[in-house]
């Protein structure tokens, strides 16, 4: 596997531009590592390693006897630091070509260009945050609503790690009783008996697996979700994907299979983000071009999170939305009668939503029938720590299912060792989730995903 981090270096000198690529009023570059300050020196205008810490202070960028531009300099020394080490954050003119000429000559001083991620590795590796708390970092940056920000902020703060460490400390007992067991099973040592161990450990797993339950809405906040409209040709669909977005994004005609491929927006409903595909109308057709926009829709709806089933209230239903109400998830669909401004002959419909997507009727009692679609038991509190991160809740379930075992081991007297055994296993999943059980490639693969500078 190729290992986005080399081996780790303590204390080696790495620099970045930490502030978003293109144009703005300042731009940032950080350097930090235990000649941070040195190379620091070497560029600018002061005598950086006089100052006191977490001082700011104006002043030059130079190369040998050319000015390259005048800059506000920040120092930190370690460990009172995001990394834990000694850094310098300039602060200069945001223009990309500026920027890049600063950092080109710190890198010619002395400090190596960082790599995805690395400073938060740095914070890591020297005790700054643990791994869910570096995880939270990136989460920070990429939230896209309030509920995914609040989450991070829960994370970065140790919400999430003090869970996990409480039931590391409840399971580190339970291991110690069953250790001596192994050590010395001729001793007849009774800590606890078989009945309160499992009780113990039953009492913990369901903590685990009420904590594991909110990865639904967690996933839900982190992610956002795919909701897709679907029906026949010429239901409105394209005409309800645009009410919903109060903008013309998609082409609307009397001509059924107007759409013929798949068209996407962003939308936010309830402050969370989704994104918004409307599919080619499904029917029977011998036009090439039309059934791969059908089968596409077919894929679509497999791949969505939540359909929005649109029917035509002013024709009734036909034979074709007979099928599509048949072959729909009721779990993840809305029925929606459309176009209910129209007048009909037809009964009005027993069951689904009506709107008039034309004249914007019935739009708000279907935001807030979606809202209620997609939450089990209502959007997570503040104070509610939720599970946000596929790894967080791949290995809390493998250790779950390692205390399972433990415990059907012990009521079916299973040798202690095979129990002790699964118990660590349990122990070592948690570690996973905090960072005291890592290998490499997880590390690689976590930390590849940040951006260049943080």
């Amino acid at each position: 596997m190729h290992f986005v981090h080399r081996p780790y270096q303590k204390g080696e000198t790495i620099a970045a531009v930490a502030t978003p690529p293109g144009e703005g009023g300042v731009a940032i570059i950080r350097i930090s590592g235990d000649l941070a300050l040195e190379v620091a020196e070497k560029v600018y205008s002061g005598k950086i390693r006089s100052y006191q810490s977490h001082t700011v202070h104006f002043g030059k960028i130079m190369k040998a006897s050319e000015l390259i531009d005048e800059v506000l300099l920040i120092v930190m020394k370690n460990p009172r630091s995001y990394t834990g080490e000694d850094t310098v954050e300039i602060h200069c003119h945001g223009g990309s070509l500026i920027t890049k000429r600063v950092l080109q000559t710190i890198l010619e001083a002395g400090a190596r260009a960082a790599l995805p991620g690395e400073f938060t590795f740095k914070a890591y590796m020297n005790g700054k945050l643990d791994l869910a708390q570096a995880e939270a970092v990136q989460g920070l940056i990429a939230a896209k609503n309030d509920l995914a920000l609040h989450a991070a902020e829960s994370q970065l703060n140790g919400a999430l790690s003090k869970k996990i460490e409480n039931f590391q400390k409840e399971l580190v007992d339970i291991a110690a009783i069953l250790e001596a067991w192994v050590d010395f099973p001729e001793e007849g040592l009774e800590f606890a008996s078989f009945e309160e161990v499992i009780a113990s450990l039953d009492s913990t797993r369901k903590k685990m697996e009420s904590l594991s339950q909110t990865f639904h809405e967690g996933k839900i906040v982190h992610e956002g979700l795919t909701m897709c409209l679907s029906g026949a040709p010429n239901v409105g669909k394209s005409s309800l994907m645009n009410a919903l977005l109060g903008k013309d994004r998609a082409i609307v005609t009397a001509i059924p299979g107007t759409t013929r491929d798949l068209l996407e927006a962003d939308l936010r409903i309830g402050g969370l983000h989704f994104r918004l595909v409307d599919t080619a109308g499904i029917r029977t057709t011998d036009e090439i071009v039309e059934q791969e926009g059908i089968r596409r829709s077919h894929q679509a709806l497999l791949d969505a999170d939540l359909i929005l089933l649109v029917l035509d209230a002013s024709r009734g239903v036909q034979m074709t939305d007979q099928e599509l109400l048949k072959s729909a998830p009721a779990h993840k669909t809305i029925v929606i009668w459309n176009k209910v401004d129209l007048p009909t002959e037809h009964p009005k419909p027993a069951n689904g939503l009506e709107v008039s997507a034309k004249q914007g009727l019935g739009l708000e009692l279907l935001r807030q029938a979606i809202d209620r679609k997609i939450w089990r038991s209502g959007p997570p509190s503040k104070e509610e720590v939720v599970i946000t991160n596929q790894r967080h809740h791949q290995a809390l379930n493998q250790a779950i299912a390692s205390i399972q075992l433990v415990i059907d081991g012990l009521k079916n007297r299973v040798s202690a060792e095979f129990v002790a055994a699964d118990m660590r296993r349990a122990l070592l999943e948690l570690g996973t989730i905090i960072g005291t059980d890592i290998s490499e490639d997880i590390l690689s693969a976590i930390f590849s995903k940040f951006c260049v500078g943080k």
